[in-house]
């Protein structure tokens, strides 16, 4: 019973991190010099959306190989919440799945997410797939399954994980959970 209050409370401040982030910076363009923050690879070899977190000190972004990893840093309690924007690629602009753009940047809250589609992101994992309108992640999720969620109805479990489609076990750990996304 202790572990799972535990547990709950767990999942209400990792949902509750998410509320701050606030697009004051414009998106940085994608180059073949973006690096992915938990991967280490360079994100244009993989396809797939892509993200990027903007701190408010204005450094350069954070780089991730995949929308799930970028959603996933703003859940984690260790990583940086000082926030000036948090972008998602906007795959209903993409040229196509291996070419998901270099300028076609969503605001990560803005955005309208397909869960548990058979797409799968630059690594191999499942993928959340972001959109900029609920009409094109809906024509997504019937071609390729999956639920269509606004940003706030997203939870902790679905982008953390907690075993995926091969039935692995549930990882205790959040950031063993990014590292393994990859």
């Amino acid at each position: 019973m202790k572990r799972l209050a535990l547990a709950a409370l767990l999942v209400l401040s990792l949902a509750g991190c998410r509320e701050e982030t606030v697009a004051s910076a414009p998106p940085v363009t994608l180059t073949a010099d973006a690096v992915g923050r938990y991967c280490g690879m360079n994100l244009t070899e993989h396809e797939g959306p892509k993200g990027q977190v903007i701190l408010a000190e204005g450094h350069d972004p954070f780089w991730f190989s995949s929308a799930r990893d970028t959603l996933a840093f703003t859940m984690m309690p260790d990583e940086p919440k000082d926030y000036a924007a948090v972008y998602v690629s906007d795959m209903g602009r993409a040229a196509s799945w291996a070419d998901p753009g270099a300028d076609n940047w969503v605001e990560a809250r803005q955005a309208f997410y397909v869960e548990g589609s058979e797409a799968r992101g630059g690594m191999g994992g499942s993928e959340i797939v972001p959109f900029s309108t609920r009409e094109s992640a809906e024509a997504f999720a019937a071609e390729q399954g999956g639920t269509v969620l606004a940003y706030a109805e997203l939870t902790p479990e679905q982008v953390l994980g907690g075993g995926d489609e091969n039935g692995d076990a549930p990882m205790d750990d959040p950031e063993e959970q990014a590292h393994a996304a990859h």
